[in-house]
């Protein structure tokens, strides 16, 4: 698989970028080193390896969920800029 200039200006047009031609040229020449260098992956032998999501196991830092009583509502209702009927009150967003 090759990168041509016609690929990249269509990138470059995505992206709304304004690139000159030598840009173009250049960003060519760099995507097909990237794609040809990548392609060496492929010499690799990978008979016996098992796929993985990643490299390292993962462990979960996450702590255990642990029920517990809530504040009373007028405790809470203390910090609230406007109440009303034991709710705190915003500014209406849709009108």
């Amino acid at each position: 698989m090759s990168i041509t200039l016609k690929d990249v200006e269509h990138v470059a047009n995505l992206a709304r970028l304004e690139l000159s031609d030598a840009e173009k040229s250049q960003f060519t020449d760099q995507l097909n080193a990237i794609l040809k260098y990548a392609e060496k992956l492929n010499e690799l032998d990978t008979d016996n390896v098992e796929p993985t999501s990643h490299v390292f196991e993962l462990v979960n830092v996450m702590r255990d969920d642990v029920q517990k009583e809530s504040l009373p509502i007028e405790k809470v209702l203390l910090n609230a800029p406007d109440e009303e009927d034991d709710q705190i009150k915003v500014p209406a967003v849709l009108e």
